[in-house]
């Protein structure tokens, strides 16, 4: 069984609004080897630190998403888990 997607079908996911692990998120961005989305809160945010290791300010959590498991032949269960919010 051979899955067949195109990295422009993905493209077109950018801007949806997903619920991954419980979390409201939208696609942000497509990466494309491997083949993943990535997806960025809508309301939870993260402490980002500089060089230093010194907590500088807060920004939006981001998660990346394999769309295809590792063997490259079927879907990854976390791609399978998001839903259309």
């Amino acid at each position: 069984m051979t899955i067949s997607f195109s990295l422009e079908q993905l493209r077109g996911m950018i801007g949806v609004r997903v619920e991954y692990e419980g979390v409201a998120c939208k696609v942000i961005e497509v990466l494309e080897d491997p083949p993943a989305i990535v997806l960025q809160c809508i309301d939870a945010s993260c402490i980002q630190l500089n060089q230093h290791g010194d907590p500088t300010r807060r920004v939006p959590q981001t998660y990346t998403v394999p769309v295809l498991n590792e063997n490259q032949k079927e879907w990854h269960t976390a791609f399978l888990s998001l839903d259309l919010i």
